[in-house]
């Protein structure tokens, strides 16, 4: 009986070496594939031309896009508006003066447009 214990005992422990290396193996075959992948990503490199032409595209368009909010700022101050009208839009619409100004400026000085347009 002793020999059977010590048998059983045997056999557990193989069986428990045997999933450890199952395991093992399967973790290295997931090791190998992203090995894989990895590879590839190294071999395609980003060329230092490259990054500048990108960050001086993006540079251009921040240019642009600032140039053309500055020309429509230019252009909103150009505009005449009433103070009695900035007023009005402030009580009723309990908002800044600076937006109520900005709101009316846009719509050229209209003051039912500019309500509705803070309405909506």
């Amino acid at each position: 009986m002793a020999d059977e214990e010590v048998n059983g005992d045997t056999d557990e422990v193989q069986h428990e070496k045997d999933k450890t290396q199952k395991k093992a193996a399967k973790h290295d075959s997931g090791v190998a594939d992203l090995e894989k992948v990895t590879d590839y990503a190294e071999e395609k490199e980003i060329s230092s031309q490259d990054i500048s032409g990108a960050l001086s595209l993006i540079g251009d368009r921040r240019n642009k896009e600032t140039a053309e909010r500055l020309e429509k700022e230019k252009e909103l101050q150009k505009v005449s508006v009433k103070k009695d009208d900035i007023e009005l839009i402030v009580k009723e619409m309990e908002i800044s003066r600076t937006l109520a100004e900005r709101t009316l400026r846009e719509h050229r000085g209209d003051l039912v447009a500019a309500l509705i347009t803070l309405t909506n």
